[in-house]
């Protein structure tokens, strides 16, 4: 078994530059072909890319390998062609070679495109990239700009916002001080890296095509999550409207509970809302219905008694909040309140967690017959 040494080419150059034709095989017709780019283009890095490729299969011919040195090169016009014309280079060496690996020696980001046409058929056991000594620093940045302008995402994630920032800095800056100007252009900043980092982006492509698909496909939950949204913001407005009262002023504590308190029953009767819009399509769309659907109503409301329960107990303890009074007699103080509230949100735990183990396996079928049997 063979190891291929290739001075990858995809540009043509030394094709271009010598006229011959490729691809160029053996040590001896790399050598002289190294004199013939160096006679024709002195200060071409392919002169450097061919010493490394010899200098290689030298290193492994001195380890006992079987190492052979060639030279492809892309002979198209067209950027498929070139990619295409490789491959068939490569075809060509590794049959009559019997070649079962490779080192690809390359001098430029435009070479290393050919990688994975080189992986496709060979096993690649190193990439040597060669950098001019004299330039190494220049190379490099040449070569991640390079990289970094022809990823697409990563220009659109970083680019964009930069030059959205570059364009704004003179406007803030004319109009509002530099303090300003800088805090509205890192809070822009964050806002960006909040967006991609939280994948919202991807959150609201994927929300439009399952709103259009429920649409279309006529789904409960539509109507539903319309219904939940509206009760979500008059349980926030609600609660919002108690921490704006005389009687929230001064500490921070005692209006944030208010607005739980107000707000739960709102923000528990919107998720309820919802989860039975979903509970009804997986009925008439699916045979049976999943666990976690039939149990999320009954531990919405355990979780809305537990937190309104919690922030009843904090109100009442400060005097927020009047004794609650069952059947107009019985007065029930800040812990006999909170246990009540507690328990009642177990209980409806487990209620829904024994009505959902028994009906979840049910058919939608065998509930309607069972009803009309009843």
């Amino acid at each position: 078994m063979t190891t291929l040494v290739l001075c990858v080419d995809r540009t043509n150059d030394i094709s271009r530059k010598t006229g011959l034709s490729m691809p160029v095989v053996g040590w001896e017709a790399v050598r002289s072909l190294v004199t013939e780019v160096g006679l024709s283009d002195p200060e071409d890095s392919s002169v450097n890319c061919l010493l490394e490729a010899l200098r290689v299969t030298r290193e492994l011919r001195d380890e006992r390998e079987d190492a052979e040195v060639a030279v492809i090169s892309g002979t198209s016009d067209t950027t498929v062609g070139l990619d295409r014309s490789v491959a068939l280079q490569l075809d060509d060496l590794v049959a009559n070679f019997d070649a079962e690996a490779a080192v690809v020696v390359i001098d430029s980001a435009e070479d290393e495109r050919l990688v994975p046409v080189i992986e496709s058929r060979l096993r690649v056991d190193a990439v040597d990239r060669v950098v001019v000594r004299q330039a190494h620093d220049i190379e490099s940045t040449y070569y991640l700009l390079k990289q970094f302008l022809a990823d697409e995402e990563l220009r659109s994630t970083v680019l964009v916002p930069l030059g959205v920032g570059l364009l704004l800095l003179p406007l803030l800056l004319v109009q509002f001080t530099p303090a300003v100007a800088l805090a509205g252009l890192a809070a822009l900043a964050g806002a960006v890296f909040l967006y991609k980092g939280l994948a919202i982006d991807r959150f609201l492509s994927e929300a439009q095509d399952q709103i259009r698909d429920a649409l279309y496909s006529g789904q409960v939950s539509v109507v539903t999550y319309a219904v939940a949204a509206g009760l979500a913001i008059v349980g926030l407005f609600l609660g919002a409207l108690q921490i704006s009262g005389p009687a929230a002023e001064g500490d921070v504590l005692v209006p944030s509970v208010l607005f739980v308190y107000h707000s739960v029953p709102w923000l528990a009767f919107a998720a309820l809302t919802a989860s039975a819009g979903r509970l009804l399509d997986e009925l008439i769309g699916n045979e049976g219905v999943p666990s976690s659907y039939m149990n999320l109503p009954f531990g919405v409301i355990a979780i809305g008694l537990v937190v309104r329960g919690f922030a009843g107990y904090l109100l009442e303890r400060q005097g927020f909040l009047d004794h609650l009074v069952l059947l107009g007699r019985l007065e029930l103080a800040p812990v006999q309140r909170l246990t009540m509230f507690i328990i009642a949100g177990i209980v409806i735990s487990l209620v829904g967690v024994r009505i959902s183990a028994s009906v979840s396996n049910e058919t939608f079928d065998d509930v309607v017959e069972g009803r009309n049997e009843s």
